[in-house]
């Protein structure tokens, strides 16, 4: 009697039927620079050189982590797509990018095409919303690397931005630090509010200290940033960009800090989200440990020349966002 690569754990149909559902959803994504469909060896994609000077192609890869135990636990995968996505956009929005194209990498141990295609979906619908072409991916289905319903989710991006509108070396000292708010946790430490929660709460367990189920606030998609920031792009007063992921505020903004200055963070000049605050309490957490693990309720920061504080507050309230002034850069 043979044995089949089916039977060893990977079955290349059940792959086919997924590319086949996520067709519609990544095409619908595309634009005229997208010049090969799904399921090509290699993804084109035309610069559109007509629209730049200088063009500098900014690309960026990153996952969501263990968030994903959390949409397992819930059965719930379309949001996690997104939340991948608007990470990758912030990521290069530090430099002053703006998305071209988005590809994604699944590896499971075994193929769910109705749960590919909430994933995919996800992905689709959030590089819709950024102007972003979902152009290619991969799928694998590796039996002895994951378990049967677990996987993994990966996803790289290429952006553009003009060499003249480059957020690098800009950095002075007396910038002004804008905080823009997160929408939760995002999708970073996820393994300390995993390890706190889920000790004593299930993902349904509704929380009063959070007025919400725990799994709804946990699931909460990753923002992105671009649309409110985008008019700033090509300011020359906007001197920098950090995206608040591992490692805290203070963390991430001492990337785009150069040597000879230091962060001043005014850790009073907003308040914690709920969940934080629960996270911290339940899990007995020094609060010098939640400042490096989490965002706190900020996913952004602009540094910004201090004689133009207000006329950026002013802009970033006219697209409903709340700027809060976080600290300032100091020799």
């Amino acid at each position: 009697m043979s044995t089949s690569y089916k039977d060893a754990g990977v079955d290349i149909n059940t792959g086919k039927k997924a590319v086949s559902n996520i067709k519609y959803l990544v095409r619908r994504t595309f634009t005229p620079n997208v010049l090969t469909d799904i399921g090509s060896f290699g993804a084109c994609f035309a610069l559109p050189v007509s629209e730049y000077k200088n063009p500098i192609l900014v690309s960026s890869t990153d996952g969501v982590g263990t968030k994903l135990i959390l949409a397992n636990l819930m059965n719930r995968h379309d949001t996690i797509g997104e939340c991948l996505v608007n990470h990758c956009v912030n990521d290069i929005l530090t430099t002053g990018a703006k998305p071209l194209y988005f590809l994604d990498y699944i590896g499971t141990g075994k193929l769910d095409p109705e749960i590919i295609k909430e994933i995919i979906r996800g992905l689709s619908k959030a590089c819709c919303e950024n102007g972003c072409s979902l152009i290619g991916g991969e799928m694998a289905e590796m039996p002895e690397i994951y378990s049967q319903k677990e996987y993994d989710l990966v996803g790289t991006i290429t952006g553009v931005v003009e060499k003249e509108n480059l957020l690098l070396n800009r950095v002075k000292k007396s910038d002004v630090l804008i905080g823009l708010p997160s929408s939760g946790l995002h999708t970073n430490g996820y393994s300390l509010a995993r390890k706190v929660l889920l000790k004593n709460y299930s993902v349904d367990s509704y929380i009063s200290e959070i007025d919400a189920t725990l799994g709804e606030v946990l699931l909460k998609v990753h923002r992105s940033y671009l649309k409110p920031v985008s008019e700033l792009l090509n300011r020359k007063e906007l001197h920098a960009i950090s995206h608040i992921t591992g490692g805290g505020i203070e963390g991430n903004t001492k990337r785009v800090v150069p040597d000879g200055l230091k962060l001043k963070i005014d850790w009073n000049a907003w308040e914690w989200f709920p969940i934080f605050k629960f996270i911290q309490e339940l899990g007995e957490i020094a609060v010098g440990e939640m400042r490096k693990v989490f965002n706190l309720g900020i996913g952004l920061i602009l540094v910004v020349d201090p004689d133009y504080t207000n006329e950026f507050f002013h802009e970033l309230k006219d697209w409903g966002e709340i700027p809060i002034c976080v600290g300032e850069i100091t020799k």
